[in-house]
């Protein structure tokens, strides 16, 4: 087992990853404090729920926990206003107290929706992030929490950190191959911004990490955990350093929003949004090896690098204005200066966007 520790002084919280921790999750839950004199309201979606939630409910129930169940259905569309409404009622239905806490069994999706009715029921309570898609490993932890409103991704949400994580790797072996693509996204993205050592490690080992090589897993999920705690801990209410960790995401969310949330999962629309902003490097003077690198890297791991054709560049260019990191006639880039290492660039033209996203749809698959 690797443990890891995001550093944030009186909300401190570890991060454990390795197999088999399910089973000895009561073990862990009681180490960090949740009671079990409260009731626990686990959380988790259709698909995950059929492999591990009553296993996990039986785990917990020995130990003596109160636990109840809630299972939205799987994808991005259970993360709206209408469905927290419904996690709020059966919260209160089930008895949550201040003392309570709301367990996030389940991906990002999972994590974020469980993790902001965590922070807003009785103005927050605790919760647990229990991570089961090799993507989550990003979106469990750092304490973003949020659901989408239809003209913008994550645009209601708030910072809410978890007690602890608890990452069981057994997990990962029932997900599909696309699902594992698509979490690879987010490993190689920290790569990209922070180590160039592990961005070249992830392209040399993307044939085991694709098959679902326990250890060549172990130590991405690791990796890319140990990058996103070192930058929350620097700046954990994304003030300025945290940024970076939104490479590709300007125009992902915006491909994922046009797209309604369905046609391309969360890590497919970074990648395209990751070649994106190494296109838009390019324009600072990066030099190429910044553009192909991050194209062959993403490619390699089985993810798409170009745009869709029958998108519509006009509606994508209106989802971006939506987005937070839109304003005052610019936008605002994580951009690569070169492998593992980033700028936040506040000031980029609008028609250079364009330019770019029309770009995405000439881009080569390999």
């Amino acid at each position: 087992m690797r443990e890891l520790t995001v550093d944030l002084g009186e909300r401190s919280y570890p991060i454990y990853i390795g197999e088999g921790l399910l089973k000895e999750a009561s073990s862990y839950f009681i180490k960090h404090g949740i009671s079990k004199k409260s009731p626990l309201l686990i959380i988790t979606d259709s698909r995950v729920a059929e492999y591990h939630l009553e296993s996990f409910e039986s785990e917990l129930a020995e130990a003596g926990f109160q636990t109840a169940s809630v299972i939205v259905p799987s994808g991005e569309s259970s993360k709206s206003l209408s469905m927290l409404e419904s996690l709020v009622t059966k919260a209160l239905e089930c008895g949550l107290d201040r003392k309570s806490a709301i367990i996030a069994l389940g991906g990002g999706v999972v994590g974020d929706l469980a993790g902001f009715v965590a922070a807003s029921y009785m103005r927050g309570i605790k919760f647990v992030q229990v991570p089961t898609t090799i993507l989550a490993h990003d979106s469990s932890v750092g304490g973003k929490v949020a659901v989408n409103h239809p003209l913008a991704k994550n645009i209601i949400g708030a910072f809410h950190q978890p007690e602890l994580v608890l990452y069981d790797l057994n997990t990962l072996q029932t997900l599909p191959p696309r699902e594992v693509s698509a979490g690879l996204s987010e490993v190689v993205k920290h790569g990209l911004i922070w180590d160039a050592e592990f961005a070249a490690w992830c392209e040399e080992n993307a044939e085991k990490l694709l098959a679902l090589d326990a250890e060549a897993l172990g130590y991405a999920l690791y990796k890319g955990c140990s990058v996103k705690a070192a930058v929350v801990s620097k700046d954990e209410r994304e003030n300025d350093l945290r940024a970076i960790l939104n490479l590709g995401h300007t125009i992902g969310h915006a491909l994922e929003a046009v797209a309604g949330y369905g046609e391309l999962l969360h890590g497919e629309a970074i990648s395209i949004g990751m070649v994106g902003s190494a296109r838009l490097g390019l324009r600072y003077g990066a030099s190429e090896d910044v553009y192909t690198v991050t194209k062959r890297v993403l490619a390699k791991s089985g993810l798409p690098v170009r745009l869709p054709d029958h998108f519509d560049v006009d509606k994508i260019m209106d989802a971006m204005m939506h987005d937070k990191k839109f304003s005052e006639g610019t936008m605002v880039f994580v951009v690569p200066t070169e492998i593992g290492r980033v700028e936040i660039k506040s000031d980029v033209p609008v028609q250079w966007v364009r330019e770019i996203v029309e770009q995405l749809k000439l881009e080569v698959q390999p």
